[in-house]
């Protein structure tokens, strides 16, 4: 009971706020440290192994909160929007982040989750193909990415490139669209120096983005992950499995 009113308190009225869940089959979660035990991941130790399902209602909008059998993930589910996703259980719901949707690990701030929609009344789409083939798409959303981490800092240099672009048609019979693109950031510790060799620049983050895009309602959705490369590469299953459970819904 306590899980669940925590659940609700978390999910209150906010529209966007830092996200992880996909509909693959789940591989072995299971990583070692340097001394050759296992670790168990943070989420875990913060699971139960229960199922609950609490429905909050605000206004015309209804969210559900499901809770998967074995507690590592919740459902998201917005009725209203249009859309539903997993994301990690230990994930918080962060507001006022300009998304329709914002999660984000406690432990890693970097790591987040968002939903990005398209206003209704200036766009009308009619499948995720109107952005032209996956490849394009990738260039369309790396291209935001950078537009959006634009830096007015003096010394700071971006370093980005597209890992992949495909497509797929999930169980829901919809064409999605998944992109992944790495940026790097530098940045100079001493960017008024006068000589050039004083304005060294290091990298300050490395980061990969995960987009997941459906077409439903006339409208374009975004389910968007961030996370460090290095926790990347411990956490991709969990990350994999948050972009294969996206899905568009049909509104009323």
């Amino acid at each position: 009971m306590a899980a669940a009113a925590a659940a609700a308190i978390a999910f209150s009225h906010g529209r966007r706020s830092p996200p992880r869940a996909r509909a693959a089959s789940p591989r072995a979660a299971l990583s070692f440290h340097r001394g050759g035990l296992p670790a168990v991941p943070r989420r875990n130790v913060l699971s139960m192994m229960i199922s609950t399902s609490t429905v909050l209602l605000f206004g015309p909008k209804q969210i559900t909160l499901a809770e998967t059998t074995g507690g590592a993930f919740r459902e998201y589910i917005d009725t209203f929007d249009g859309y539903t996703f997993l994301y990690p259980k230990s994930w918080i719901q962060v507001r006022g982040a300009g998304a329709d949707i914002f999660f984000r690990d406690p432990f890693v701030l970097d790591e987040n989750l968002s939903v990005e929609i398209s206003s209704p009344s200036s766009s009308k789409y009619e499948t995720v193909e109107d952005l032209g083939p996956p490849e394009k798409a990738a260039e369309k959303v790396l291209k935001q990415y950078l537009t959006e981490f634009m830096s007015t800092r003096l010394g700071v240099r971006r370093e980005s490139n597209v890992l992949s672009a495909s497509s797929n048609v999930a169980d829901d019979g919809r064409l999605y669209y998944e992109v992944e693109v790495n940026i790097k950031s530098y940045a100079s510790n001493n960017e008024l120096a006068v000589m050039p060799r004083d304005r060294v620049q290091r990298l300050e983050w490395d980061r990969r983005y995960l987009s997941v895009l459906g077409v439903e309602n006339k409208r374009l959705y975004e389910l968007r992950l961030q996370t460090p490369e290095q926790v990347f590469m411990e956490e991709e299953e969990d990350l994999r499995r948050v972009m294969d459970s996206f899905r568009v819904i049909k509104t009323e």
